[in-house]
């Protein structure tokens, strides 16, 4: 499959392989076993490629790809901005998807300079990273709007409640993630779903930044915990609050106080809870 599409061009449907896949499974229960059907959460490796060099290989879902790759790029500084993408394609080989972005020839000599291979996991870890050095933990300064401050929990709480309704793939599965755009008011405007949590956000952002939205007017809401990978992709792109279903980390809850992020967690039943600033 190959589809080069301009950032501004709505995304080409159809063009990727299943978000999931049927399966034969046993269902055992004290009344006995049947053999059925279900649907299991399509993962495939998808190497991001930039001007023709293999960056990353992340496991992911295989849809929205497109602005996956933006989003990865630009929430983990490999981009400076949106402009320095030129274009991005989307290929299906043997061993599973490439997406090969064309980019600025500044944004190219940077990626050599810093050039690492990065293995992509659903899971944890620092992928990719060799050295306690090349750790990079401190934030970029976010300028909160004063609705953040104020945001009422109820607010928080009409956001999450809109969230399953708008997870096909998770209620076809059980086994992704979602990471949404609500307004200041609660509303959903958009959600992205992945089996990684990382993967889901960056959608988002990619979807945003090719759509050229701003991401001063509104906050981010995950169907997960808050790992400090999250809160530093927020950051970066100026995200002024992160709200998540689960627990944040420690390291989360400090990125945040330092960015002067808003950050809540455990946003579930009747309240929330605010970690920082």
């Amino acid at each position: 499959m190959n589809a080069r599409l301009p950032l501004d061009m709505p995304l080409t449907e159809g063009l990727h392989t299943s978000p999931t896949r049927d399966v034969d499974v046993q269902r055992l229960s004290p009344s006995g076993v049947s053999t059925e059907h279900d649907l299991v959460a399509a993962e495939v490796p998808v190497a991001l490629v930039f001007n023709g060099i293999s960056h990353a290989v992340m496991m992911a879902t295989p849809a929205d790809l497109e602005d996956f790759a933006l989003g990865f790029a630009l929430s983990e500084g490999l981009l400076a901005s949106r402009d320095e993408c030129r274009g991005i394609e989307v290929v299906e080989v043997a061993e599973g998807i490439e997406v090969q972005l064309d980019v600025a020839s500044a944004a190219a000599a940077r990626l050599q300079e810093q050039r690492r291979s990065l293995a992509g996991r659903t899971g944890c870890g620092l992928c990719g990273i060799d050295s306690l050095a090349r750790l990079d933990l401190t934030p970029e300064p976010v300028t909160p709007p004063a609705w953040a401050a104020q945001l009422a929990p109820a607010t928080l709480l009409r956001a999450f409640a809109q969230l399953p309704a708008r997870q096909p793939l998770n209620a076809l599965t059980g086994a992704h993630h979602a990471a949404a755009w609500a307004t200041p008011e609660g509303e959903l405007a958009a959600v992205m779903e992945d089996v990684g949590r990382h993967n889901a956000l960056d959608k988002l952002l990619g979807q945003r930044a090719r759509q050229k939205l701003s991401n001063a007017d509104g906050f981010v809401i995950m169907s997960s915990r808050a790992s400090y990978e999250l809160v530093r992709k927020c950051a970066r792109l100026g995200v002024p609050m992160l709200a998540t279903i689960s627990a944040p980390t420690s390291l989360a809850v400090d990125i945040a106080r330092q960015a002067g992020m808003q950050l809540y967690g455990f946003c579930r039943g009747t309240q929330v809870v605010r970690y920082g600033p």
